[in-house]
């Protein structure tokens, strides 16, 4: 119920008649004013808003950082197949340069192209990368660095031991924040 409250009332009424009901486009149609193209087109989206919205299989902490670790040592030795080995094959990689530094416009999606991404924008530079494990807003990443200048923050969704999500953070007013630690303290 609160995946389907995160659809416009449009989306959540195809949904459910096409869904649970198994009503044919035509009479979705008719029933909300669309043509059947449009209602197929709604259908097509809320399923894809629940699908994203459904929990996924919950990852231990043990798993995380193994995965975390591999695409560590993987990123600081430029080595091709340790990340081939450590991301899914369906992964997903997402840049933010803010319009400032160069990211990926669209997402990357598929093992070797994220690979060839990621090795191919370092190998341009001939420069000595580092890598420092860091939670950012409560999931694991890695602050990348080159020749020990910030160049990026990655973060990762692991799913069944494999990277399925990849996060690249380039854009210098995000990175701001990272750059120095804030204390917690206990009141």
């Amino acid at each position: 119920m609160l995946v389907l409250e995160t659809l416009s009332p449009t989306e959540r009424a195809v949904f459910v008649l096409r869904e649970a009901f198994d009503v044919s486009y035509d009479e979705i149609a008719a029933a909300i004013g669309k043509s059947p193209a449009a209602v197929r087109q709604i259908a097509h989206r809320a399923r894809r808003h629940v699908d994203a919205r459904r929990p996924r299989q919950t990852v231990s902490p043990r798993e995380t950082q193994a995965a975390l670790e591999s695409l560590q040592r993987a990123l600081q030795t430029r080595d091709l197949q340790g990340l081939l080995d450590v991301l899914a094959p369906e992964v997903v990689m997402v840049g933010d340069g803010g319009g400032i530094k160069q990211a990926a416009l669209r997402p990357v999606i598929g093992a070797e192209k994220v690979v060839r991404m990621i090795l191919g924008g370092v190998a341009k530079v001939e420069a000595t990368i580092t890598t420092e494990p860091i939670v950012v807003n409560g999931n694991p990443a890695l602050i990348l660095r080159l020749d020990g200048e910030i160049d990026g923050v990655i973060a990762i969704r692991v799913e069944q031991a494999r990277i399925t999500g990849l996060y690249y953070v380039r854009n210098p007013e995000k990175l701001a924040h990272i750059k120095s630690e804030t204390p917690l303290t206990l009141g």
